[in-house]
């Protein structure tokens, strides 16, 4: 088995591709070792100690590396780690599958939509699941819908893409542009 690497926006962050699935439904991202404690395989890269995000997509993990770690130091060891996993074919998840687990909602922490906004808001969701979210899982990432309110969409970033420098300009420069071009309706598109 070989596990491709390819290299995020976020310097922090590596893309791992397994060239399998990892994911069979949506994403799950680790921000701690508490996190990880849902995931065998997270748990196993947050115990290197230098790793302080993991994103499993549909397709890839991407890994974040504590500020000052080297990834040309840090990098065999996680391959190591992604091998053994999924040459072992170990489940993703503790207890073989995710029942029992929390896993935030999709929805958690939405603003809630105004029923009068549900045509702008259709536009908006086919957007960047067609456009956006393809575009942002290459980077080894995620965004998800949060709201629509007064003009404002308000997105969350996830994976290589929470806290990555270039994250606020993707934002405002590619997603806004994006939207505004083709919902008229949209003024202006703020992180959640």
């Amino acid at each position: 088995m070989y596990i491709e690497t390819e290299t995020t926006p976020n310097p922090a962050t590596l893309k791992f591709l397994p060239g399998r699935q990892v994911m069979t439904a949506g994403t799950r991202e680790f921000t701690s070792p508490e996190d990880a404690a849902a995931s065998p395989l997270a748990e196993a890269l947050f115990d290197l100690g230098d790793v302080t995000g993991v994103f499993f997509g549909q397709s890839f993990v991407s890994i974040t590396a504590a500020p000052g770690t080297e990834w040309p130091a840090l990098k065999p060891q996680v391959v190591s780690i992604l091998l053994d996993h999924f040459v072992s074919e170990a489940p993703l998840f503790a207890g073989g599958d995710a029942s029992g687990i929390a896993v935030p909602a999709e929805d958690e922490g939405d603003f809630g939509d105004d029923p009068a906004d549900a045509d702008i808001v259709a536009q908006i969701r086919d957007l960047i699941e067609t456009r956006v979210r393809p575009a942002v899982a290459n980077d080894g990432g995620d965004i998800i819908y949060r709201g629509f309110r007064e003009g404002v969409v308000y997105l969350t970033m996830q994976g290589a893409c929470s806290g990555c420098p270039s994250s606020t300009a993707t934002l405002k420069h590619g997603i806004e542009s994006l939207l505004k071009h083709y919902v008229p309706e949209v003024t202006e598109v703020r992180a959640a």
